[in-house]
């Protein structure tokens, strides 16, 4: 339990990673594995990860991320996409592995809770794909690796680059790959009393 502790205190976002670092094709597909066990409403899994690995697809997405430098040094470049529309896509498929009385029972609570509610597909994307970048941040630790979560960017010029799917979202990248340098001291973390209160809001 310690070395999660130690993963979640001592994560900062990497500024200036090691652009001759690559990273094994199978420790890579590990994170991912890991990754995609981040918890879903409905088990409906609507994150989707884009890995872009092409040179001059990297170089043309850093032009639309303000020129940061980790857009191209890093080892991967994972953008971070809400499939919207993965509630109606066969969502028997979510549940293949339940008995079929509990696979049914879920489709139609799937259905009855995303129809129609385009802002509740949209949040709930959203909130899938951050638990996941979080898992890939906290995966990528365990391999020994750092990572920085992005929304610097042009959110609707980097769709076009990638060929974002019309029911698709991008939500943020998350670079990962190893430090070429340690990151600047902490800016501040709030006292606990500042964000957490219990029962209600005073």
């Amino acid at each position: 339990m310690s070395e999660i502790l130690q993963a979640i205190a001592s994560r900062r976002a990497t500024k200036h990673f090691d652009p001759e670092y690559r990273i094994a094709d199978a420790d890579l597909t590990a994170i991912l594995e890991a990754a995609r066990r981040a918890p879903t409403a409905f088990n409906i899994q609507n994150y989707r990860f884009l890995v872009v690995r092409d040179a001059e697809q990297r170089r043309r997405i850093r032009a639309a991320a303000w020129d940061q430098p980790q857009v191209e040094e890093c080892s991967a470049l994972i953008v971070m996409c809400a499939d919207i529309k993965a509630w109606e896509k066969d969502p028997a498929r979510y549940w293949k592995d339940a008995p079929e009385a509990v696979r049914d029972g879920y489709v139609g609570m799937i259905r009855s809770y995303y129809e129609g509610r385009e802002q509740v597909q949209r949040d709930e994307g959203f909130r899938s794909c951050g638990l996941a970048a979080y898992a890939l941040m906290m995966a990528a630790s365990a391999y020994g690796l750092q990572t920085c979560p992005m929304d610097g960017f042009d959110f609707d010029r980097v769709g076009e680059i990638i060929n974002l799917p019309s029911d698709h979202e991008i939500v943020m990248f998350v670079a990962l790959g190893r430090e070429a340098s340690a990151p600047r001291p902490r800016g501040g973390v709030l006292p606990l009393d500042a964000v957490v209160q219990y029962d209600s809001f005073a």
